[in-house]
C-alpha cells in the first residue's frame, strides 16, 4: 500500500470514527431531553401512603377549617341555589319537605352516594362524611 493511500484510509478512519462519537454524544442529549420532556409532571398521594411525604398531611389540616357555609357556596350552590335538574332549592323550604318525606339518614345517604343527577359528595369531593352532614344541616337550617 502506497502511503497515499495508508494516509487516505487513516484519515477515512478518524473521520468515521468521530461521527460516531458525535452521533453518540448527541443521541445521550437527546435521550435526556426525551426523558425530561417526558418525565411526570406531578405524583398522585393516597391517604394513609407514608411514601408520599409531608404534603398528605396538609390537605386534611386545610380541610379541617372549612365551615359548612364555605362548602355550600363552593361546592353546592352551583345546583341548589337554582334547583337545576331537580335539586332541591335553597331557602325555599323544599329540603326541609324533602327532610319530613325521607329522614334524615336517606338526606344524607343520597349527599354522600349520590342521587339521580347529583354526584357523590355534591362536587367536594375531598369532603368527610361529617363535613357533608354539617352542610345538609347548614342547608336545612336556611330553609
Amino acid at each position: 500500500m502506497n502511503t497515499f493511500a495508508a494516509k487516505a484510509a487513516s484519515a477515512l478512519c478518524t473521520l468515521g470514527l468521530s461521527v460516531v462519537l458525535a452521533t453518540s454524544v448527541y443521541a445521550a442529549v437527546d435521550r435526556d431531553a426525551m426523558i425530561e420532556r417526558i418525565k411526570p409532571h406531578g405524583q398522585v398521594c393516597v391517604q394513609g401512603d407514608d411514601t408520599c411525604g409531608t404534603a398528605s398531611a396538609a390537605a386534611p389540616a386545610a380541610a379541617a377549617g372549612r365551615s359548612a357555609a364555605d362548602i355550600y357556596n363552593r361546592s353546592c350552590a352551583a345546583c341548589h341555589a337554582s334547583g337545576i335538574l331537580g335539586s332541591p332549592k335553597f331557602g325555599d323550604g323544599e329540603m326541609t319537605t324533602r327532610l319530613n318525606e325521607k329522614g334524615m339518614d336517606t338526606l344524607l345517604a343520597h349527599a354522600i352516594e349520590g342521587f339521580n343527577a347529583m354526584p357523590p359528595r355534591g362536587t367536594c369531593a375531598d369532603c368527610s362524611d361529617d363535613e357533608i352532614k354539617d352542610t345538609v344541616q347548614y342547608m336545612l337550617d336556611n330553609d
